[in-house]
């Protein structure tokens, strides 16, 4: 791939000149993709896709940048996009007008180079039957696994510029996720699901995969209805980051300069949560699979703070937000028709000591929430509010009773303050790392 874009680059620079200009950008990707599912013991979705796109910009005698995207990268392709990008760029903004990020030349923290090779279609077929199987076989109710799904992929991303920025990245991912079905005569059907990833299917691990889904299922399976009020309630890492995400209009500066955030400029140094959380985006970190070490502006990802010990210490920017915040752009571009802020990989943990320690296995009327659903019809991002079924326990003396049917409702801001313990056991899920978060006084709703 490096080879590939030194080619893109050089024919780029020949097509800028003869066109006569000065200054572009490239931003690519391509994605190789093989994904299987199951159905009672027969493939029932086989998909292989090859994905590729690159965005170019150009910026006019005047200042002013088009933009376009193309598939097409030989030097016909660019050539033509080069040209439309160029006049397209007479009918661009005029005020606060797209830049070079000013760290698109700094060195990159790693480079990354880290692909396994793919297997084939009929061996993620044979995992695939194989679990389903294994699950239908782990326990009487299980009648089905309507949701499973094993996929593969090689990603290859790469920014190039005028003023002399190469940047390149490779790596490959593969990830199981499983959800079966209960039955039983007199009962309301029951389910539940797991996910893994790994950088490669030979590492994936699919026993553990298998085995959280049957424990949850059973677990689900003898249910009781829960006494509506106010509950301790504890979030599993999913859910507590699936709400984290709902509303990350908090840290996201685009959000907040468009007046679609629940901060303000002004809002950096404000204590937003309790003193006991802290939150980091980091793309680099070390249990983040989907790695990203560049961003659509050719910035270089980094260790990023949102909430330090309850303060609001940071947001994400491009370099367009961080030009008009007066910061520093930290890598979280996208690079479009209209360039786009959004988290990488979430990284949730405590650094101040907790008056006090809790335990599930001792807790008592307490809310264990393991999955939040319905959460794009259940946020309002911009008031801060929430309402949401999930999936989860009552426990009692450490004894967890499954919760037939409920919602949880609440303020999202005054959820971060009510935060009474973080674990201190964190939890790899597909958007970041996190433990469970202990929350006091949240209403549930039974049925």
């Amino acid at each position: 791939m490096t080879t590939k874009i030194q080619d893109i680059a050089s024919y780029a620079q020949e097509e800028a000149k003869k066109l006569g200009i000065a200054k572009f950008d490239i931003f690519g990707s391509t994605i190789d993709e093989t994904s299987a599912k199951v159905d009672q013991g027969k493939p029932d979705q086989v998909k292989a896709s090859n994905r590729s796109s690159v965005t170019v910009r150009v910026w006019n005698e005047d200042g002013t940048m088009g933009i376009t995207s193309t598939t097409d990268v030989n030097p016909t392709g660019l050539e033509l996009a080069l040209k439309t990008a160029y006049e397209a760029s007479f009918f661009g903004v005029k005020e606060n007008v797209p830049d070079f990020s000013p760290a698109a030349t700094e060195p990159l923290a790693k480079e990354l180079n880290d692909k396994v090779p793919p297997v084939g279609v009929s061996e993620l077929l044979d995992h695939l039957v194989d679990v389903e199987q294994r699950l239908v076989n782990g326990h009487l109710a299980i009648v089905s696994v309507p949701y499973n799904g094993l996929a593969q992929r090689d990603v290859d991303r790469f920014y190039l510029n005028s003023d002399g920025s190469l940047r390149t990245e490779a790596y490959s991912t593969a990830s199981i996720y499983l959800y079966s079905k209960t039955e039983q005569e007199g009962k309301k059907p029951r389910s539940a699901g797991a996910f893994r990833i790994s950088r490669g299917v030979p590492t994936l691990d699919i026993e553990g995969c298998l085995n959280e889904t049957l424990d949850k299922t059973i677990s689900h399976l003898n249910y009781e209805k829960i006494t509506s009020g106010k509950y301790t309630v504890v979030f599993s890492p999913e859910a507590f980051l699936s709400l984290l995400d709902a509303f990350s209009n908090l840290f996201n500066a685009q959000n907040i300069l468009d007046k679609q955030s629940l901060s303000t400029p002004e809002s950096l140094g404000n204590t937003i949560a309790s003193p006991l959380l802290s939150v980091y985006d980091d793309a680099l970190h070390p249990d983040n699979i989907a790695i990203t070490t560049f961003d659509g502006e050719g910035t270089p990802t980094r260790r990023t703070p949102l909430i330090t010990n309850g303060v609001l210490s940071g947001f994400l920017h491009s370099a367009g937000t961080a030009k008009r915040f007066n910061a520093q752009p930290t890598g979280h571009a996208n690079m479009g028709a209209k360039v786009t802020v959004s988290p990488h990989f979430y990284h949730v943990f405590s650094e101040a000591t907790a008056p006090q320690t809790y335990s599930l296995e001792t807790a008592d009327n307490v809310v264990l929430i393991d999955d939040l659903h319905a959460l794009h019809a259940g946020v309002q991002a911009l008031q801060g509010s929430f309402s949401l079924p999930f999936d989860g326990w009552l426990i009692h003396n450490g004894q967890r009773t499954s919760i037939e049917s409920a919602t949880v409702a609440g303020d999202f801001l005054q959820v971060l303050q009510s935060i009474l313990y973080v674990g201190e056991h964190a939890e790899l899920t597909p958007a970041g790392i996190c433990p469970h978060v202990w929350v006091e006084g949240l209403s549930i709703t039974g049925e």
